[in-house]
């Protein structure tokens, strides 16, 4: 962030009528980062400028500067709908402006989250009557919106006309539908799109189980909503921030510190880094007198001292060599107004991804706050791992700043998702002589990403030689990293490792789960490796794992695919025999496999015997391979359910 630098406000009307006319020239910077910084300032001032009541402040830069980018973020960052519209209203008299599709949506999403339903339904007339050239909106654009605005009718409206164009919808318009309910007191029906999101074949994710929590929670149902919290790492759901921070203010506000104690190491386990909206809960927890337990996550979460406030200045426009402003005002001279630095650590990154000494020279003289926080955030943007590597390198010298661990967790995965293993393994060694612990989570993710990078002998390093960085690992954590090796193995086509891994890891005691084994099964049975699946299905009977329709359709879909119908058929027959169905999408997949390999009879069969049974067949079976059975999800489904039914009872 930036510290003494920044450009004085602007008087925007003034301001905004003088850069409208030449609004697509640009200045000739010598690099983006140039542009980057000189455009945040241009931004900061605009935001100061919205605040100002003061009309004497004085234009900061000519009209070269001002691009849709600008123009999209002084929209974000107005403090009201009203200097938003102003805005546009200013840009509009202007014959040279003309909008993007990307300065349309930033009014759109202002106006719903201030409510402002008339001025909003206007913008959304003008984009559909083809107003605007070239400009368009979705349906999950419009939802979005509608949640924000909370019309609930219009929300399910466009959702039921999404779903009627689309082949599958995806699972965040399910979330957007669910939350909606949610905040409606709707409950049944938010419990009823959550069964729709795995009874039509989409795959629920951290988002929906997010919003599961908060509305248990929000509905006092605060024990539901941990039981469910609990089960998401059996179904390799990542637990969000959101989700601990949700369940950390309600315990503390019933008093159940334990709780909160065993959330917060959890969080640690799952290498969150703490958020800001659980520092008022964990203050209070401090007060009881759990001053140990919240002491050092505090500290992680108090504002950085260095980062200045971008202050309203009224003569302080002396530019210096590098075309960057001072913010040295005086004493007496600065307004109460103060903002901290605009940033934008996407754009930030992308303007580094041109990495040379010039560049470095420019981010050096630039002077940001560089924090873990904000470090990480550019990490996550860079699109060349070797850029990240140069800049993740280059900041660790820069004052006042050290590497932690959440960092360093964040370069690895960059690293290991590409395949950089030596670089991986230079930091594993930092790691090693500086005796900083990692970790669970990004010890899995390691190997999880080795998988994506085809980079099997480093996986199994990893797991033989680097697990202990995290500590102790619980019986559970070793069958989760188990998995994940077992999967990254496959994905390498390491097979013979596979069945080694397999057979070593139930030799510990350590016992595969239904998932694990479905998804062995699927890859042995794509490699038409028939032996091998009948092994995996002996192992599952005598591990005491019952096998689930969905490990059934897994196998049928697995022999379909590789041409081998008369295997499929005998798995159908075991399905059958245990007196479950195969999904629609299965059955069908299963008869034209048949019919293509001249089995007629067996395909007749399975019409006859899906014919016979009752009730439709389900649109698709609960579970995915390699993460969520069947059970796992309907016993969410059941707690979710009951929550509410003993409410109305």
């Amino acid at each position: 962030m930036f510290v003494n630098r920044f450009l004085p406000p602007i008087n925007l009307s003034k301001t905004l009528a003088q850069l409208q006319t030449r609004f697509y020239v640009r200045a000739p910077f010598t690099n983006k980062l140039t542009h980057y910084l000189r455009r945040a300032q241009l931004i900061d001032s605009i935001r100061l400028a919205l605040r100002s009541n003061s009309p004497n402040s004085s234009a900061l830069l000519n009209d070269r500067l001002i691009d849709s980018f600008i123009v999209i973020h002084a929209i974000r960052s107005a403090p009201n709908a009203d200097c938003a519209l102003r805005i546009i209203q200013n840009l509009e008299a202007s014959p040279h402006f003309s909008h993007t599709q990307a300065t349309l949506h930033a009014l759109a999403t202002v106006l719903a989250k201030s409510r402002r339903s008339a001025e909003f339904k206007t913008l959304i007339g003008d984009i559909s009557s083809g107003r605007f050239r070239n400009c368009s909106v979705s349906f999950m654009n419009l939802m979005q919106w509608y949640s924000a605005i909370g019309d609930l009718d219009l929300v399910t409206n466009t959702w039921n006309e999404y779903r009627q164009t689309e082949k599958r919808a995806c699972t965040e318009s399910y979330n957007i539908v669910m939350s909606v309910y949610a905040k409606k007191g709707k409950n049944f029906e938010a419990v009823e799109t959550f069964s729709k999101i795995i009874d039509e074949g989409a795959i629920p994710n951290s988002r929906t189980y997010t919003v599961m929590i908060d509305h248990l929670v929000s509905c006092g149902k605060l024990d539901s909503a941990m039981k469910i919290f609990t089960i998401l790492p059996l179904m390799r759901i990542k637990r969000t921030l959101k989700q601990f921070s949700v369940l950390v203010e309600r315990f503390v506000g019933v008093g159940q510190f334990d709780e909160v104690k065993t959330l917060l190491n959890e969080m640690r386990n799952d290498g969150k880094f703490p958020g800001r909206s659980m520092r008022v809960s964990l203050q209070c927890m401090q007060e009881a007198g759990f001053v140990e337990e919240t002491d050092d996550i505090l500290r992680e979460m108090l504002p950085d001292e260095r980062i200045k406030s971008v202050q309203y200045c009224e003569d302080s426009s002396d530019e210096d060599e590098d075309g960057i402003f001072n913010n040295d005002c005086g004493e007496g001279k600065v307004d109460e107004i103060q903002l901290k630095p605009w940033l934008d650590p996407k754009e930030l990154a992308n303007a580094l991804n041109e990495w040379s000494p010039e560049v470095v020279s420019v981010l050096e003289d630039a002077k940001f706050v560089w924090t873990t926080r904000l470090v990480c955030k550019v990490l996550r943007h860079f699109k060349s791992p070797e850029t990240a590597w140069d800049f993740f390198c280059w900041v660790a010298y820069q004052p006042g700043y050290t590497h932690d661990v959440y960092a360093v967790e964040r370069m690895m995965a960059i690293l290991t998702r590409r395949g950089h293993v030596e670089l991986v393994d230079r930091l594993i060694s930092k790691i090693r002589r500086e005796g900083i612990r990692l970790h669970f989570s990004t010890i899995r993710l390691i190997i999880d990403f080795y998988g994506v990078s085809k980079k099997a002998d480093a996986a199994l390093k990893v797991f033989y030689d680097d697990r202990t960085l995290c500590g102790p690992v619980s019986k559970f954590n070793l069958m989760l990293l188990y998995s994940s090796l077992l999967r990254t193995l496959t994905k390498c086509k390491r097979n013979s490792d596979a069945i080694n891994v397999l057979e070593e890891m139930i030799l510990s005691g350590v016992c595969p789960d239904i998932q694990t084994f479905s998804g062995l099964m699927y890859h042995f049975a794509l490699q038409g490796d028939i032996k091998t699946v009948q092994k995996l299905f002996t192992m599952v009977r005598q591990s005491g794992v019952e096998p689930d329709a969905y490990m059934y359709k897994v196998l049928i879909q697995a022999y379909c695919k590789c041409e081998r119908a008369a295997l499929a058929y005998r798995v159908f027959e075991d399905l059958s025999n245990s007196n479950l169905t195969p999904d629609a999408a299965t059955k069908e997949l299963l008869v034209k496999s048949l019919w293509k390999e001249g089995k007629r009879k067996e395909a007749a069969f399975v019409e006859e015997r899906c014919e016979e049974i009752n009730d439709v067949l389900p649109l698709a079976l609960r579970g995915h391979i390699w993460t969520v059975n069947s059970a796992d999800l309907t016993r969410v489904y059941n707690i979710y359910l009951n929550s509410f039914s003993s409410m109305s009872s």
